[in-house]
């Protein structure tokens, strides 16, 4: 039976969301592998696209009152999350999203979602940690509405590659901002995956080995 970063390798695959090549990459760099998660379009897609995000803050035992999740590709990731923890796990968790400004009418406010108060435990839902923008955009903006506890991120993918240093993203948050970022997968679970026939690409193991030993944290 494959465990369920396994089945999540397949569903990437299958979604054309993991794709194996020559490819350049934002950075500059030459990568044997992209990683698009704009392929995510339909509702069956995001349906079971929350339920992996579920199984890896089960995983890992996470615990927070809400998930928060940064606008804007955060947003649909958090809901899909909560629904995903309600409906199948039986985990009734809030969630809410930032706006890219505050609102002056209305309900105003920064966020939308649940009501965010001092103490709470939060966990943040992204899709990717490249360099960790996201997370320093968000941190000022959860700080400023109440003092809550950040206590864990979740991610689809860990590339597990050195940022503008030595370390990761990933390792950088914690570093940073005493942030565990969990991943459902890492870059070397997928090689792993190649390797035990859970999907096919034998013929870029080497590329993306010697990818990981010249850019790997």
């Amino acid at each position: 039976m494959l465990t369920y970063k396994q089945r999540f390798i397949r569903f990437m695959v299958e979604n054309e969301v993991l794709l194996f090549g020559d490819f350049t990459l934002k950075s500059g760099r030459k990568a044997p592998y992209f990683i698009n998660a704009g392929k995510y379009r339909t509702g069956t897609q995001i349906a079971a696209l929350g339920e992996y995000y579920a199984e890896c803050y089960l995983a890992h035992k996470v615990q927070a009152k809400t998930l928060v999740g940064p606008a804007y590709k955060g947003i649909p990731l958090a809901v899909a999350t909560s629904i995903a923890l309600a409906k199948n796990h039986g985990v009734d968790v809030g969630f809410c999203f930032d706006r890219k400004e505050v609102k002056d009418h209305g309900e105003g406010g920064m966020f939308v979602g649940a009501q965010l108060a001092a103490g709470d435990d939060v966990c943040l839902v992204e899709d990717v940690m490249t360099s960790g923008k996201a997370l320093r955009e968000i941190l000022p903006k959860l700080r400023q509405e109440a003092d809550v506890n950040v206590t864990a991120m979740l991610i689809s993918v860990d590339r597990q590659e050195r940022g503008t240093g030595e370390k990761s993203a990933v390792q950088e948050a914690f570093d940073e901002f005493g942030i565990r970022v969990y991943s459902i997968v890492t870059m070397q679970d997928i090689i792993d995956a190649i390797e035990q026939g859970v999907i096919t690409g034998r013929e870029h193991l080497a590329a993306m080995k010697a990818y990981r030993a010249q850019y790997g944290a």
